[in-house]
């Protein structure tokens, strides 16, 4: 459509001199945006009382059943990244970024109208299936952007885009707050309005992306930046086409730390308020707990960022070891926590955990870099989300089933989490024998003409041409 050209990848290529700083700011607001999703636990026990306003009533929504909106959003963002990773290499960043907007914009307000109506479906079909794919769109197409204005510090890049998911949670939690207090009536707890003020500021806030997004032109590279000689270990300087990777032990071995790694995290912070508040109760306030949640969102924020920085220096492999060694300690001291109702300690000991959580998502594109070089990146990258599609089900099913599997057995609220948090430590000590294995890639994956300047044996053609080649 003519009215719709500016939308093509063609016209988002920079001009000569374009200054590669001037894309971050465009990641940032779609990322932002769509990192409202790690607040939506502060619709949790709204949701739960939508009849009984003060109180849930018989027929309101429990909060085991309301945790399935959370997942069904983190299955389609892993889904739709896999679905649409070369359709967005393909026609760039910017078309991708706009479906991304009304997709997570409209997914609100179909929300809200179950929400206003009590109809379950309509909650999961407008945030979780509709708004998913927002998510999974709007991630990858910053990710994929940035590898490629960046090859000298890939880690850093994918830090810049990916905080501000990490980040987004910090500004939903308290205006989501503020919002359903002043849409809140006496027969109205204020989340159906709230939905749909949230919808129309973030479509707003991600056409802001939309505009000022760029691709780097053909053959640009950095000044005064030269490819090292002699690559890092486990850094190719080889390309692997994305049906290809699928077929190394790499990527699925990446897979189940992703996965292993997310499942730990995301349950908790899908659950952080109302845990925060049964763990300590009388302690942790309604506000208290939005506080809380505010907090790890600054803390999985700051971590994408200076965690995946600090891989650009130390690598992945050993990023990701550091993530799984203290990560098995720091889950396992949470009941204790809990028991010694020392609240400092258990968020501090969070704050550390989110941080790695979100360090982990930061640097596993990166990861993907080095290991399948930078042609198919961005495809390759939403594949292996899927691996978050699995852990958005399996970590907020975890927290929620045990928890309510322990409280109907009579055990108090405030310790309905303890197994749990053994089970998490269990989940990295897999996820770190998975990273410990992880070796470069056989020549015989790479793409032809790589394969052939560096004695591999492939000849296979890549199904798409290598785009991103010349990051």
């Amino acid at each position: 459509m003519a009215g719709f050209s500016f939308l093509d990848r063609e016209r988002t290529i920079a001009k000569p001199g374009y200054d590669r700083w001037r894309v971050p700011p465009a990641a940032l607001a779609i990322h932002l945006s769509i990192g409202q999703a790690y607040a939506f636990s502060v619709f949790n026990l709204p949701l739960s009382k939508l009849i009984g306003i003060t109180a849930s009533a018989p027929d309101d929504w429990k909060l085991k059943t309301i945790g399935w909106t959370f997942s069904t959003a983190i299955f389609f963002l892993g889904a739709s990244a896999a679905m649409f990773g070369s359709w967005l290499e393909r026609v760039g960043p910017r078309k991708a970024m706009f479906v991304a907007a009304l997709c997570f914009g409209g997914g609100f307000e179909i929300a809200a109208l179950g929400v206003r109506t009590h109809q379950f479906w309509l909650l999961i079909l407008g945030y979780g299936v509709l708004g998913g794919i927002g998510l999974g769109l709007g991630y990858i197409s910053p990710v994929s952007t940035l590898i490629k204005w960046f090859p000298d510090r890939p880690g850093m890049a994918t830090g810049m885009a990916i905080m501000g998911f990490g980040g987004g949670a910090m500004i939903a939690s308290p205006l989501s707050v503020a919002l359903m207090a002043h849409f809140r009536t006496p027969t109205s707890v204020g989340v159906a309005p709230t939905f749909v003020t949230l919808g129309i500021i973030y479509f707003l806030y991600m056409m802001f992306g939309v505009f000022t997004v760029r691709l780097p032109a053909p053959g640009w590279k950095p000044a005064r930046w030269t490819p090292p000689a002699v690559p890092k270990k486990l850094v190719t300087t080889a390309n692997v086409e994305v049906n290809e990777a699928m077929r190394t032990p790499q990527f699925w071995l990446l897979w189940a730390v992703l996965c292993l790694n997310v499942t730990a995290g995301i349950g908790v912070l899908g659950q952080a308020s109302p845990m925060s508040q049964e763990m300590f109760p009388g302690v942790v306030t309604v506000t208290a707990a939005a506080g809380f949640v505010a907090l790890l969102s600054l803390a999985n924020m700051l971590g994408r960022f200076g965690w995946s920085s600090l891989s650009d220096r130390i690598g992945r492999k050993a990023t990701y070891t550091t993530f799984f060694v203290l990560g098995i300690v720091l889950y396992a001291l949470v009941p204790t926590t809990g028991r010694l109702h020392n609240v400092a300690a258990f968020v501090i000991g969070f704050v550390i955990i989110i941080s790695m959580y979100g360090g982990g998502f930061a640097t596993v594109p990166a990861y993907l870099k080095d290991l399948f070089g930078t042609m198919h990146v961005g495809a390759i990258h939403g594949r292996l989300l899927t691996a978050w599609s699995v852990a958005g089900v399996l970590g907020p099913v975890l927290v929620n089933y045990i928890r309510e599997y322990q409280i109907d057995r009579g055990v108090p609220k405030a310790d309905a989490y303890t197994v749990t948090m053994y089970l998490m430590a269990a989940l990295l000590a897999v996820g770190l024998i998975c990273n410990l294995l992880i070796r470069p890639v056989n020549p015989k994956h790479y793409y032809a003409g790589d394969a052939a300047r560096l004695g591999g044996a492939r000849e296979a053609v890549p199904t798409s041409a290598p785009e991103g080649q010349n990051a």
